[in-house]
């Protein structure tokens, strides 16, 4: 009863945004880069089937009513496996900016997909989705509640009404609430974070780290910040997150420095001092380590 009550209080203090939407189409046996974005993907497929591909996680089968939660600067790709069906849902969102992309291939069959950036946040602080590090997956043709509102969703981007676009952010919450709390229930480790952030003292330190990545931490402030002794702190933080404090730390600022390399054409060594690194040369050695890619090569120029 007391992980619920602290899985209800979290929940409830969660927000979202969501923008631009764009709807990916790929006809016929063909693959649609959707590179890294900054923030968070959310992804619905409206129709067709084929995969969700990765470069370092296994593939994700998609289907109609399947709704996949990237995370932020994760490399993915649409791909139709062709032989699906052969005409295109009807979506003609008005108002809402709506990009549409096309990718052709051989074959018959179509795979439509709705598509968003989004961002989470708790308590007005910045980079919660951060802590997301694998992709989240719900059946929703399986789940009333999902269901109903990606319905809704769907009715309110096809007509224009006053108030359409606070209703699609309420709504798209509703759906990734749906999912986070799917998740706890099964026990998923990908959202263990998620129990870790009812914890009061561990949220301090936390928030501290999200706010501020780049700032001089260390395990004795961040143990002073939680209001815990130094051994205290190491041995609840690494039961909650999996990872010593200034492990997570580090993995906190390589997130946020391949963030800051997909949204602007800051120096790389700007960038590391930004995350929290002293030199650029140690900055790309842990950051090669982590993404397989110098930071220049992620960001897209020369390695």
């Amino acid at each position: 009863m007391e992980n619920t009550n602290s899985h209800d209080r979290i929940l409830a203090e969660l927000d979202i945004r969501a923008e631009p939407f764009a709807i990916c189409a790929l006809q016929g046996t063909c693959t649609m880069g959707l590179g890294r974005n900054p923030g968070a993907t959310l992804h619905y497929v409206l129709g067709g089937r084929g995969k969700l591909s990765f470069q370092s996680n296994a593939p994700l089968l998609l289907e109609p009513g399947r709704l996949v939660l990237v995370p932020s600067c994760m490399s993915h790709s649409l791909c139709n496996e062709g032989g699906g069906q052969t005409g295109l849902p009807a979506c003609k969102p008005a108002g809402l900016n709506i990009e549409e992309h096309l990718a052709q291939g051989d074959g018959p069959g179509n795979m439509v997909v709705l598509c968003s950036n989004i961002s989470l946040e708790l308590q007005s602080t910045h980079g919660l989705i951060d802590l997301l590090r694998a992709p989240l997956c719900l059946d929703v043709t399986g789940n009333l509640v999902a269901e109903q509102a990606m319905q809704a969703l769907m009715a309110e981007m096809s007509t224009p009404r006053m108030g359409r676009h606070a209703m699609i952010r309420v709504l798209l919450l509703q759906c990734v609430i749906e999912m986070l709390r799917v998740r706890l229930e099964a026990g998923d480790p990908a959202v263990l974070w998620i129990s870790a952030l009812a914890d009061p003292g561990l949220w301090q330190a936390l928030r501290a780290m999200l706010e501020e990545p780049g700032a001089v931490h260390s395990l004795e402030n961040l143990a002073q910040v939680a209001g815990m002794s130094r051994s205290r702190f190491a041995e609840r933080f690494q039961a909650a997150y999996g990872a010593p404090p200034m492990t997570f730390l580090r993995q906190l600022r390589l997130a946020r420095a391949a963030q800051l390399l997909t949204e602007r054409r800051a120096p790389v060594k700007r960038i590391a001092q930004m995350v929290g690194f002293e030199s650029r040369s140690a900055f790309t050695r842990a950051f090669t380590l982590c993404y397989g890619q110098s930071p220049r090569a992620f960001r897209g120029g020369r390695p």
